[in-house]
């Protein structure tokens, strides 16, 4: 990756408070073309207050949040309602599962799709032939992305009858389906097993490499950070204490001090 091309996204100087509470506290923070980013942190150090932020479910108190899609112009989007971000480009899944149980997996994508349909009310009532054109194209495109993610054997199957890691991949295909340029991931190796990680692993490095898409990801699982990230941002009671390469944030000793009690090596 050209680390002097501008970046995707840039956030400079985010705060957030809630009443009396400063939950993030100038914040920086930036993610480049094809890049795999973590934010990494104890809990409760703000990093899921960060992603809100992002993502528009939040509006921030302070701070800017720019982006620079390739091809478009930079914009700030800060206080965008969360399905405006979405179509700008940015996709996200939660630290819990937020699936349609009783949809199937290819309903679930389709649903995905919903942000990049034209049709209206009344194409969708009347099944005028763009319509009907629209509707296999979303069937299709949906199929095409399950099959990328390893899941188009289940994809008849209901959500909440699928395995914990395939609902995580699922989670991940349906946030695919919104053609996003950057795609942050909230804890995606919660409750998986050794096994389940591995696999997550090779899937994120497949979705940078093959479809060009840049990652944020918060996660716990610093095997797994250590392993897939270009980058490193760590953050503590709301601040930002370090930011580096794997190996840059092993050694850095302010790291370990917010780490103490949990493992950060590799």
């Amino acid at each position: 990756m050209d680390r002097t091309a501008q970046p995707i996204l840039k956030v400079n100087g985010l705060g957030m408070n809630f009443g009396g509470l400063r939950a993030l506290d100038n914040v920086d923070l930036d993610v480049g073309k094809e890049e795999i980013v973590a934010m990494i942190g104890p809990n409760g150090a703000g990093k899921t207050t960060f992603f809100n932020c992002i993502t528009g479910l939040y509006t921030p108190t302070d701070g800017d949040i720019i982006i620079s899609p390739l091809g478009k112009r930079s914009e700030r989007i800060n206080g965008l309602k969360p399905n405006l971000v979405t179509r700008k480009g940015l996709s996200r899944t939660f630290q819990n599962i937020r699936l349609f149980p009783n949809m199937t997996v290819l309903e679930n994508v389709m649903i995905g799709r919903h942000c990049r349909t034209t049709t209206g009310i009344a194409g969708a009532i009347f099944r005028g032939r763009s319509a009907r054109r629209e509707e296999k194209e979303i069937v299709d495109s949906s199929y095409t992305i399950l099959k990328k993610i390893g899941l188009e054997k289940s994809v008849n199957e209901f959500a909440k009858n699928l395995p914990y890691g395939k609902q995580r991949r699922l989670e991940i295909a349906r946030a695919l389906a919104t053609e996003p340029f950057l795609l942050l991931l909230d804890e995606p190796a919660a409750g998986m097993n050794p096994h389940e990680t591995h696999e997550l692993d090779d899937l994120i490095r497949k979705i940078r490499d093959e479809e060009g898409i840049s990652i944020l990801l918060i996660e716990h699982d610093m095997k797994l950070v250590m392993s897939l990230s270009d980058r490193i941002f760590a953050v503590d009671y709301g601040k930002k204490i370090a930011q580096g390469t794997p190996d840059e944030i092993k050694r850095n000793p302010v790291v370990i001090r917010a780490y103490l009690g949990e493992e950060i090596d590799a």
